[in-house]
């Protein structure tokens, strides 16, 4: 795993911002902002309570977002920051639109789709890959989802 660095973690401190939002709304607290050359394009929290759509996870409404800014599906040379390790579909998304790096915060061990029981985004099998950074911010990540998940219980 690369060293953190302040670009990631300053980026993910606005994924935070957005699990921040999906936490204040009672969704599970995941947020995600996806880069472009240095500027986000995308930024989205879980929203499958509010829209009622099973499909409503953080990354996917922030890859839309940034599909259309930029007119196209292929999403080469794009970061994807989020609080937490995606899901099998997240992780698969990701690999539709060819994100280049994908960085985030706390690892998933019940559906984590990128190295903690399966990882589908660098599975030589398909047809792309990408690099993969794990644990930044991953205390902060992990206190948001520990909180919302202790008050429900």
């Amino acid at each position: 795993m690369p060293k953190n660095n302040d670009k990631d973690i300053s980026l993910m401190q606005e994924a935070l911002k957005e699990a921040e939002i999906a936490y204040s709304r009672q969704e599970v607290p995941v947020g995600a902002v996806v880069v472009y050359q240095n500027k986000i394009i995308g930024r989205a929290h879980n929203q499958k309570e509010e829209l009622q759509d099973p499909t409503a996870h953080a990354e996917i409404l922030a890859i839309q977002q940034a599909a259309k800014y930029l007119g196209s599906w292929h999403l080469e040379d794009i970061d994807l920051y989020a609080t937490l390790e995606p899901c099998p579909m997240c992780a698969y998304a990701m690999l539709q639109a060819r994100i280049n790096r994908l960085i985030f915060g706390t690892p998933d061990p019940k559906a984590g789709a990128a190295g903690s029981i399966i990882n589908i985004v660098q599975d030589k099998r398909f047809n792309h890959q990408m690099e993969v950074v794990s644990g930044v911010l991953k205390k902060e990540c992990s206190l948001i989802l520990q909180k919302f998940f202790q008050e429900r219980r």
